[in-house]
């Protein structure tokens, strides 16, 4: 018997992996989903008992099946499922048990590094407050979903920025600058420096402004509160507007007039102008001499309701008599400077009064001092003052001599003597 040797044909390995990898797909059945399907290694664990909820998202990106959820940079669950819901996207995660998120949870595409894979981040909303749990089954809208911006995207601003944008004329602004600054610098510099000026006043102010800020703003609070009372008054305002409106040819007939007084009354003051002008300086003298009295004239006015009397008057008149004291000065001089003074009649008369003096002399009189107790002569004693008793025929004493001093009654000798003894 011969016996053959085996032999291996090339590509003989390969159809055995081969024919084990379908024999692997036969026994999974009709489960197997693609090579998308399949866990990958290192994957995030989800448990034995996660549950699923749905994100909803206006473009995925290039998210795709089992790429790992985070909350807060830990990874919590995987993608497993990415489909098309209407014009949007919805992707299916499961999330492990002990995960807990609130009901109003918000969810981006975040992407690990410059080239890095995409995935979920999952957390709370910073917008409003938390509320209620996010669990199986539950649905994140997409006014609650967003995505972080692409690398393509930003490379591809950054070309049109570069390419059609401002960068290019950057050069041609600057040259235009330095062009215009050339040779006024020290303007330049001046402005800047009342800019910073301007700057630190509005700083030292921004007390002031702040209280400005806060009155307006408090009285537009009190408009607002009286707007219906404005809206009745602007209302109630119709009627008079029809009258203005009906008196219009009058009112426009007064404002001629009034335009017209107004000329004439200009044409006068123009005319009048040299008349009253002299009328002015006339006046100056007499306000001059008026400011001089100062206190003087207040007082002399006073004279006028007790003249001729002083005002203190009253203090001399008690009772049923009065003690008067009086200084007549009828000096025409002082007459003068006291009635006409700063006038040129003061002048004249005082002149006059003068040479008045010089031509009378005051008449020389004397009048005779009688002693204490004698009458003058001529005068005699109520009565006769006669001595003795009532039936005698004694005369009475001639030459006002009065009966001696010892003889008189005590009341006559006392008011005589002034009590004096």
């Amino acid at each position: 018997m011969k016996r053959r040797a085996l032999t291996t044909r090339p590509g003989g390995k390969a159809a055995t992996a081969a024919a084990a990898f379908a024999g692997l797909i036969a026994v999974s059945g009709c489960s197997f989903g693609g090579i998308a399907s399949l866990p990958l290694p290192g994957g995030p664990d989800t448990g034995s008992n996660p549950y699923e909820v749905k994100v909803d998202f206006a473009n995925v990106l290039d998210l795709v099946p089992q790429s790992t959820c985070k909350v807060n940079d830990v990874s919590v669950g995987k993608v497993t499922k990415i489909q098309l819901q209407g014009w949007h996207a919805q992707v299916v995660c499961k999330l492990r048990r002990d995960v807990k998120l609130p009901d109003n949870a918000v969810a981006t595409i975040g992407q690990t590094s410059l080239l890095g894979e995409k995935y979920v981040a999952l957390s709370a909303p910073t917008q409003e407050p938390a509320s209620g749990t996010l669990g199986q089954g539950d649905e994140i809208p997409l006014s609650r979903t967003t995505r972080t911006t692409e690398v393509e995207e930003v490379l591809s601003a950054l070309s049109l920025l570069l390419n059609g944008g401002g960068i290019e004329q950057v050069s041609t602004i600057t040259q235009e600058l330095n062009a215009a600054m050339h040779g006024r610098e020290d303007t330049i510099k001046d402005v800047l420096r009342q800019v910073n000026t301007f700057v630190g006043t509005l700083d030292k102010q921004k007390a002031q402004i702040t209280r400005a800020i806060d009155s307006i703003d408090r009285l537009s609070g009190k408009l607002a509160a009286e707007k219906q009372t404005i809206a009745d008054t602007i209302d109630k305002a119709g009627p008079a507007v029809e009258i203005l409106k009906q008196n219009r040819a009058d009112l426009t007939q007064m404002l001629v007039s009034l335009g017209k007084l107004g000329n004439v009354t200009t044409n006068v003051i123009n005319q009048s102008r040299d008349d009253l002008l002299a009328n002015l300086k006339s006046l100056e003298p007499l306000l001059i001499n008026l400011n001089r009295t100062g206190s003087n004239l207040p007082k002399g006015l006073e004279l006028l309701l007790s003249y001729p009397f002083p005002p203190t008057y009253t203090n001399a008149q008690v009772g049923d008599y009065a003690n008067i004291h009086m200084t007549i000065d009828l000096d025409l001089k002082n007459l003068a400077h006291n009635l006409l003074g700063g006038t040129a009649l003061d002048g004249q008369l005082a002149k006059q009064s003068d040479q008045l003096r010089a031509q009378l002399k005051p008449p020389q009189i004397t009048i005779p001092q009688s002693p204490l107790g004698v009458l003058p002569a001529g005068l005699t004693s109520p009565g006769g003052l006669s001595g003795g008793s009532s039936g005698g025929t004694g005369t009475g004493t001639t030459g006002g001599a009065l009966p001696p001093l010892g003889s008189a009654e005590p009341g006559v000798q006392t008011l005589i003597t002034g009590g004096l003894s």
